[in-house]
């Protein structure tokens, strides 16, 4: 538990007073935010806003996770190292996208299928190594059957338990990106789904069959150190969000939305817990949502639009609601998706 608190509250150091550091760096590059003319009119005055500090978001999280271990003379687990990999490996990716946007001074970046490339390459791999390095249990980081609140019976083999884990962060990483649309949406829903992450963790350690061989117990290989890198990316988004709040004075980008949906399904993916990331991001499954049925609505009714734009908080944008109302009614929504989520892990254990 001290590991949690360590992780945690380093994070969030790093992150409150690294971010204004990162502002003025950011300022002096004239690495600023890139507004589409197509978007919001209100959204204008963003433009410059200082971008890419997701780079921050995952400094202090890779930071202070590492230094709670050092600290503590704790060992670091396979299964952080790989969704860390992941973490750093997606930011890449957004970053290569941010760069380009601010260094050609338009909102096209890298190219759609490009970006898509390189997050299904990333999760592969990450899928892959994840069914290797089993402990002294057999457990490896990710399992090879398919995991809904628990692990299950249902066993998927190697090459679809890739396919599906690089479905699942491609999915996860481009659903934080759309909902990273107003002042401090992503990162507050972020923050809440990483402390339910935590819970998750330390709950299925407490319950853990390597403890006591019990009718509900779970084989997870690192549930108590992912609740660590949780709290640490908790901490992480918690300091960023206080400079990301409205009005922000820097975005997280690409670069952190891409890192941190990477983040998240790599951790419901090695706690076994893969189709729970349905209601813990529950924000960013019905934001998603919008989009696709935006898109299949236009294309089916000869151009028609479903919503006045997508993603969905736009929508509301466009009806009058302010910027403020919107991101607080979305975290409400969010803060009730991780309380269902949470409530059906909870209930199913009581149940099994």
């Amino acid at each position: 538990m001290k590991l949690i608190l360590v992780a945690g509250a380093l994070a969030l150091f790093f992150s409150l007073f690294g971010t204004p550091v990162l502002i003025k760096a950011l300022a002096r590059r004239g690495y600023g935010q890139i507004i589409r003319d197509d978007g919001p009119t209100t959204h204008h005055t963003k433009r410059g806003t200082p971008t890419m500090g997701g780079i921050i978001i995952i400094f202090s999280a890779l930071i202070s996770y590492l230094l709670a271990h050092l600290v503590l003379g704790s060992t670091i687990s396979v299964s952080a190292v790989l969704i860390l990999g992941l973490v750093v490996a997606l930011g890449l990716v957004g970053f290569l996208d941010d760069y380009m946007k601010v260094s050609r001074q338009n909102s096209a970046g890298i190219s759609g299928k490009t970006k898509i490339f390189g997050q299904v390459f990333f999760a592969s791999i990450f899928g892959y190594l994840g069914t290797h390095f089993p402990d002294k249990d057999g457990l490896t980081p990710i399992s090879l059957n398919l995991s809904t609140l628990r692990d299950t019976s249902i066993s998927l083999g190697p090459i679809l338990v890739v396919v599906w884990i690089a479905f699942m962060v491609t999915a996860t990483s481009n659903g934080v990106n759309l909902t990273d649309g107003l002042d401090g949406l992503a990162s507050g829903a972020s923050v809440m789904t990483f402390l339910a992450f935590i819970l998750i963790g330390v709950w299925e350690f407490g319950q853990s069959c390597a403890v006591a061989v019990t009718a509900n117990c779970y084989n997870v290989r690192d549930p108590l150190d992912l609740a660590v890198l949780a709290a640490a990316f908790a901490g992480a988004c918690t300091g960023f969000l206080w400079w990301n709040a409205s009005p922000a004075k820097i975005f997280m980008g690409d670069t952190g939305s891409l890192a941190l949906g990477g983040a998240l399904a790599g951790m419901a993916a090695s706690l076994r817990v893969e189709l729970l990331l349905i209601p813990l991001g529950g924000i960013f499954v019905i934001i998603t949502l919008s989009v696709a049925l935006q898109v299949i609505y236009f294309k089916a009714t000869g151009g028609k639009r479903l919503f006045k734009m997508a993603p969905l908080q736009h929508h509301f944008e466009l009806l009058g609601w302010g910027e403020v109302t919107i991101v607080l009614r979305f975290w409400i929504i969010a803060g009730l998706s991780v309380a269902l989520g949470l409530g059906l892990f909870y209930t199913q254990w009581v149940a099994g």
